[in-house]
């Protein structure tokens, strides 16, 4: 199992909202899902650059993973989360 740290800045609710509505299933198709998802944030330590919105990804493996990123079929979904504002996302693997 590896996990993706999923970082955004929403400019764009109404296309966060259209993203959320497809995100699960598209992750689906390569065995990922959301773990956990939030908006609200705690700082333990240091003065990190916090999110408004913050997700953790889960794939089978890194293969997984990076097959969804570049899967050609979701290039339309990956676009509507950008729309959203910035995107940023890291595999920890």
């Amino acid at each position: 199992m590896v996990y993706a740290y999923a970082k955004l800045t929403v400019t764009n609710p109404d296309a966060l909202a259209a993203y959320r509505d497809v995100a699960g299933e598209a992750l689906a198709r390569h065995g990922g899902k959301v773990e956990s998802a939030s908006a609200e944030f705690t700082v333990l330590d240091g003065t990190p650059d916090v999110p408004q919105v913050a997700a953790l990804l889960s794939f089978p493996d890194k293969a997984s993973a990076t097959a969804w990123a570049n899967d050609p079929e979701l290039s339309d979904i990956h676009a509507l989360r950008r729309s959203a504002g910035g995107s940023d996302i890291v595999l920890m693997a």
